[in-house]
This record gives structure tokens, sequence and C-alpha cells, in this order.
């Protein structure tokens, strides 16, 4: 809830005819989440007719087995077919739109790993994974946070570099120090977990590249830190982790949570 509560906040929610509208693609991303969520309901109340989508079928076994994992693939799958589809409304925003676009994604399947994958999201660390990644406790609402970051305004006015110098603390360790690390491998695993190879478009050689031209890639670059440096030392991704816990995953569909968990 804080993650939305930070949206209307920030304005990205308000109609097209606001005195200040807000984001065409941000109202866009929420409404296909709201919109599976709500056809989930229909269809577990015996509304008749197929499911019109994999995210919508997520959803309905969530609601079958109410775990974490079972959540974030609803979620996530939701929002990966909203990105997908909705592309062309990211490329409109400005930069630092399109680069936090970005941001949000990662994390969010990021949190989704720390549960359902915790071997490639924490190493050795795993047995903390799902503690951290658990929707239903405080833990995730700090991987998610970018009110630190950013301003209660809509469109952002300052440019990524600023933005990023102004990241201090477990946010810039998060995404610098674990995720960054493991973006190839986290893409592929999210792709094969959620039935979205479309995904494996969205990044490149460690890259991310949603509404992002490849060329710009040095925004993805951890700086020079000895606290980022150490954590990946003592941290570090695993080779090929991303194919081995996707390649231990089911097709997509309705099952119980413990199917196929690493």
């Amino acid at each position: 809830m804080s993650f939305m509560h930070w949206q209307i906040r920030r304005g990205v929610l308000q109609p097209p005819f606001s005195d200040r509208p807000g984001s065409p693609w941000w109202r866009a991303v929420n409404q296909r989440i709201l919109r599976d969520g709500c056809e989930a309901v229909g269809l577990s109340g015996d509304l008749p007719g197929p499911a019109s989508s994999s995210a919508v079928d997520y959803w309905m076994s969530f609601a079958d087995y109410p775990t974490a994992r079972a959540w974030y693939r609803a979620h996530n799958g939701s929002v990966v077919a909203a990105y997908l589809e909705h592309r062309g409304l990211a490329e409109a925003e400005n930069e630092a739109e399109r680069f936090f676009m970005n941001v949000v994604l990662c994390r969010v399947l990021y949190t989704h790993a720390l549960v359902a994958a915790p071997r490639m999201s924490l190493g050795w660390l795993r047995p903390l994974a799902p503690l951290f990644g658990d929707p239903r406790l405080g833990m995730t609402g700090i991987f998610l946070q970018l009110s630190r970051v950013l301003p209660d305004e809509y469109p952002l006015r300052d440019s990524v570099p600023n933005y990023l110098g102004a990241e201090r603390g477990l946010g810039r360790l998060v995404d610098f120090g674990m995720i960054v690390p493991r973006l190839q491998q986290l893409y592929q695993w999210s792709a094969h977990e959620l039935a979205s190879p479309g995904l494996l478009d969205l990044v490149r050689d460690g890259a991310l590249t949603y509404a992002w031209s490849f060329e710009d890639r040095g925004v993805w670059q951890p700086p020079n830190s000895f606290l980022l440096k150490t954590t990946q030392r003592v941290v570090p991704a695993e080779r090929r982790a991303g194919a081995r816990a996707g390649s231990r995953h089911r097709a997509p569909g309705r099952q119980a949570p413990d199917q196929g968990k690493p």
C-alpha cells in the first residue's frame, strides 16, 4: 500500500482532464493489475468463460493458494504484461521517468525471486530471503521505497545522474550491490516463472532496456564504492543461477505454490 500512496502523492494517477494530468503509462499499468484481479474474482465466482490471459490464471491460483509466491506470480504477471503492452506510452515519458520504470520493474522481480528463487537472489544467505521478500511483512516496502529519492511530483524534472547521486543507504546497496550483478539471471528466471519471454527484450548484457537505449547503459554501472564491492564479494551472484533455477519451474497454470519450489 505504501507504493500506491507514493503514486497518489506524485499525481501519476490523476485523470487526463485534471489541472495537472497524470501519467498515461502509470494509469495503464495500474488498470491492468485491477482488471486482471477483478476478472479473476468474477471467474472464481462462477462467471462463465476462460481467463483472458495467463496473469488472470495466476490471480485465480493465488485465490486457491494464498501464499507469498502465488501473490508475486499474480501481481508480477500483471505488471509485466502491462509493461510489455504499454511500451509505446513509456517511450513518451521523459528520461528520468523511463529510468525509474526500469528500477521499479527490476525491484519487483527481485522481491519475487527472494521468495521463489532464494539461492539465485541471495546466495548463501538464502535462508533469509523469504523473510525479506514476503509481501505480508514490512520488509518488502524497503525494496520498493523510492520516496526518499524522488520528489512528490510528476513529471520528474531533474536529471538521472542527480537522482542517482541522491540515492544512499539501503536503496543503493540493493540496486547496485544485489540486483545489478544478477540482472541477466533475474530476467531469465522471471521470464520462465511468469511465462513471459518478452521480458528478455527488456535486458541486454546486464543493462536494463525498457524504453531505454542500450547506448545509455552507463547508468546501470555500479558506482565506485568500497561497500558495494564488499557486498558483491560477500554475496556474489551465482554463475548460471538463472538457468538452473528456471529449469526447475513448471509451465504456467493453476498449481499449488510448493510445486516447482527451488
